[in-house]
């Protein structure tokens, strides 16, 4: 059986890693810091945890469940103590990226992170249809990518990847470097950031007298049908107005060289910022 060490098995992350690792094929060893999240464990999955000296010891695969900022000295602290061949796993590509981890070419280093379940989807049950972040009862995809190590590695490291972020659809196989283009680059960097900007029109629209309500109601609508189109959900066409809207409101919008968030220099920078 494949044994898994998992850092920061109370936290958020790590407390649905280790409800969706329940069960499954392998022998998790779980370590958490605070009394809170070892009560947690135990009172909602009946888990224990272990010392990480005790959840080490012939550890097979480490996973790092803990926040980007605490990644490089956890890892830092860990690394003398992992046997030749060990699997340490990342939950996001921001500290691998950033070089946080411990120079040893005898570890294999596997990143995974989920897509979340998308806007277009088929679910049907209440659970799954209020589950924004997955990982619970909604499918989603993945990105996994192999850092380092031998390539008959990576089918572990998938494996473990869909468990941990179940129910899964498409797994999808991308390099560390892709990784940081998805994430902090076109998740946050641009679509969180034009979220935050939509909600603030929308808000406008609220100040300038537009009930709450209706003028939320108008957008989500119009996010779903203008979506569908505009990513090829549904064959369809804008009308001329909306297309003049869009050519006069684009610059408007966004300065002319706003694609330069993607370059590795940005990339680089934007990381940096959050480990």
């Amino acid at each position: 059986m494949t044994s898994i060490a998992l850092f920061g098995a109370g936290g958020k992350m790590g407390y649905r890693l280790a409800k969706n690792l329940k069960g499954s094929r392998f022998d998790v060893r779980h370590i958490e810091v605070s009394d809170a999240g070892k009560k947690r464990l135990s009172d909602d999955l009946g888990l224990s945890c272990v010392s990480a000296d005790e959840g080490l010891e012939g550890a097979d695969v480490v996973i790092l469940a803990v926040p980007d900022t605490a990644i490089g000295k956890v890892a830092a602290g860990i690394a003398d103590k992992l046997k030749p061949g060990t699997m340490v796993v990342a939950l996001d590509a921001a500290a691998p990226f950033a070089g946080h981890l411990p120079e040893r070419a005898d570890l294999t280093y596997f990143v995974t992170h989920p897509c979340h379940p998308p806007i277009f989807n088929d679910e049907t049950d209440p659970a799954a249809k209020r589950d924004f972040f997955g990982g619970i009862a909604a499918k989603q995809h993945i990105v996994s990518a192999l850092m380092q190590g031998p390539e008959e590695a990576y089918g572990l490291g998938e494996e473990i990847a869909k468990v941990i972020w179940a129910p899964v659809m498409r797994s999808h196989r991308v390099t560390v470097e892709q990784m940081a283009l998805l994430e902090p680059g076109l998740s946050e960097t641009v679509c969180a950031s034009l979220l935050v900007v939509m909600r603030e029109a929308m808000d406008e629209c609220v100040r300038r007298g537009v009930a709450k309500e209706a003028a939320r109601d108008f957008l989500l609508g119009h996010m779903n049908v203008l979506g569908a189109v505009i990513f090829e959900e549904t064959p369809g066409v804008f009308s001329d107005a909306c297309n003049k809207a869009i050519e006069f409101g684009k610059p408007v919008l966004m300065k002319d060289d706003w694609k330069r968030v993607f370059e590795p220099a940005e990339i680089a920078a934007s990381i940096q910022r959050i480990t």
